[in-house]
């Protein structure tokens, strides 16, 4: 089932996947993971094959859901819909001809925006020529400290009418980070147990430099304990700023 959604920036959740693996730094405290395990717990068919450790670091096992791809036909409202907030649709275990039928359903329902969000960004990048774009697809990279500044580059191979970054958890300082052609840049702390604190210096710094390029800034949360254990407000006030469709057509 597609899910009302609690993260600041969407509306809903629809998962035709489910499971992922760690691929760098800012998974190592994975929520997707925790979360699959207590679903699991509570019987949910969905992820019954899920919340697996793997040897190589966090992660529970990859599984498509065909019977899920219909959901979005039955929401008649027009709404904001993450896809894939329980893996990463361009994990390498996804086949081709599933992420383009993913791809249909959006196209197919033109009345909702879909925002995808990978750290597998080499993989966006080679497949990029081969997908058809719906343009209600937002399309978004994870980057999590300057060491992962390159996922960018790939992010803008794509077709994607709406191009975004995620500096969620953002775990160093993201320097000298290249907006051209960027639409929209989500920053926030990580939360749960074991959370990573996040230096003010680095949240500022990413305001600072969308501010100087015109790009639009949602600051979600300092995190901790839990996601609101340090609220949303940096300097005073929150930054709730969304992709300006208008300017991007």
């Amino acid at each position: 089932m597609g899910d009302r959604s609690t993260i600041e920036w969407t509306e809903a959740t629809w998962n035709p996947t489910t499971g992922c693996d760690r691929t760098s730094p800012g998974c190592d405290n994975c929520y997707a993971l925790t979360l699959a395990k207590r679903l699991k717990a509570m019987g949910l068919e969905k992820y019954q094959n899920d919340g697996e450790l793997r040897t190589s670091g966090p992660g529970f096992r990859l599984t498509l859901h065909p019977d899920t791809l219909s959901i979005p036909h039955n929401w008649r409202s027009p709404r904001t819909v993450f896809v894939n907030s329980m893996s990463d649709l361009f994990h390498p275990e996804v086949p081709d001809n599933y992420i383009q039928r993913v791809f249909d359903v959006i196209a197919d329902t033109p009345r909702h925006q879909y925002q995808i969000l990978t750290k597998r960004a080499k993989r966006l990048a080679a497949m990029s020529h081969r997908l058809d774009w719906p343009d209600n697809l937002w399309m978004g990279v994870s980057i999590e400290n300057s060491r992962y500044r390159f996922r960018l580059d790939y992010l803008r191979a794509t077709r994607a009418t709406i191009r975004f970054v995620s500096a969620e958890p953002l775990i160093g300082p993201i320097d000298h980070l290249d907006l051209d052609g960027i639409h929209w840049v989500i920053a926030g702390g990580e939360s749960g147990p074991g959370a990573r604190p996040m230096d003010l210096a680095w949240v500022t710094s990413l305001r600072d430099q969308c501010e100087d390029a015109d790009v639009p800034f949602f600051f979600k949360q300092w995190g901790g304990r839990t996601p609101k254990s340090g609220g949303r407000e940096l300097d005073g006030r929150t930054h709730d700023e969304m992709p300006n469709l208008m300017r991007v057509k």
